[in-house]
């Protein structure tokens, strides 16, 4: 692969720091790096692989002469930015929700659907992490048998919000810490906050994201349309809940899955076994704590289904900032040669 210049939109953020980690990590071939993000963080000089960068304001950025533009700046910034990045010859990957669903935009899990990446105009997107993790597991039994339909419950961890939810996390096991007894019996202290709109230390929320249509939040749906969009799979029946959990790096999933034909185990198994960037763990449970910082999904708790035989239900882990993030979207430039 030839040298790139890249630029990194959004790069004082915990996804935009990854992306940044990742392309030290992968020794990806950069001629030139640009970083960028809101006004309040430009000035600030970030030391890299390449040299200490001077973050620029994405507002006034020329994006004259950069090949690769890698956003992790939200959905609103990436609608009014991105374009202007493809029209000046970058090529986007974004991992906000803002293209994900556009016909003409590629949605790319790289080791799941890597032809598509081909067929961008400029602008690829990144899934969402809690989708990518389970795309992962389910994908190699997809290509076997066919997804016709899923149940799958999200575990997802704090830092799916930011760095505002990791430090809301933080603060609150703190304050929860000081009155065990109060989680034991009751009389505990609301420490109140704005990220979520209950208490998450010591807690779960089964309600993530926002509501949206039907009662379901936007990351329910996302688990849905984006499904079907990177499988191919217009009519699968995806029946989603995602739930906050007091965990700070590592989104699981639990899933139950009838394909096109029965599907026994032991090729489950095998199919998973055999697929890229996945780890499949028979004798051991993976958990968030075990796939932090690792850039594989790992998968376990393999089984046949009870109450409807034929179908395969599972468990599967991923660290959101990386595979779930920050490094697909890396890999998804590596595919483009």
């Amino acid at each position: 692969m030839s040298r790139r210049r890249v630029a990194v939109v959004g790069a004082t953020g915990a996804v935009g720091r990854q992306m940044v980690a990742t392309l030290e990590r992968r020794s990806f071939p950069v001629a030139d790096l640009r970083l960028m993000a809101s006004a309040r963080s430009a000035g600030t000089r970030v030391a890299t692989r390449w040299g200490e960068v001077e973050v620029e304001d994405l507002a006034s950025a020329d994006p004259a002469g950069i090949e690769v533009a890698l956003f992790s700046a939200g959905a609103a910034r990436s609608r009014e930015h991105a374009p202007r990045f493809a029209a000046a010859g970058a090529v986007v990957v974004d991992n906000s929700s803002a293209w994900r669903m556009a016909p003409e935009v590629p949605l790319v899990v790289a080791g799941v659907n890597d032809a598509a990446a081909r067929e961008h105009h400029g602008i690829i997107a990144n899934p969402n992490c809690t989708t990518m993790v389970l795309l992962m597991a389910v994908a190699p039994l997809h290509r076997a048998a066919g997804l016709e339909s899923m149940v799958v419950a999200s575990y997802q961890s704090v830092s799916g919000t930011g760095q505002k939810g990791m430090a809301t996390l933080a603060a609150e096991v703190e304050h929860f810490s000081r009155d065990l007894e109060a989680l034991q019996h009751g009389g505990w202290v609301d420490p109140g906050g704005e990220v979520y709109v209950r208490p998450i230390g010591f807690n779960v929320l089964p309600l993530a994201g926002a509501m949206a249509a039907q009662a379901y939040t936007d990351e329910e749906w996302k688990l849905v349309n984006e499904t079907r969009k990177i499988l191919d799979a217009p009519g699968a029946a995806v029946e989603p809940t995602c739930v906050r959990v007091p965990v700070m790096v590592g989104h699981g999933l639990a899933a139950s899955c009838w394909f096109a034909r029965p599907l026994g185990r032991e090729e489950a198994e095998a199919r998973i076994e055999a697929a890229p960037g996945v780890e499949l763990w028979r004798d051991r449970v993976p958990t968030p704590l075990d796939c932090a910082g690792k850039d594989e999904v790992l998968c376990g708790r393999v089984r046949d289904t009870l109450g409807r035989p034929g179908g395969i239900s599972l468990w599967a882990v991923g660290d959101n900032l990386l595979k779930g993030a920050a490094l697909n979207a890396v890999q998804i430039v590596e595919l483009l040669g």
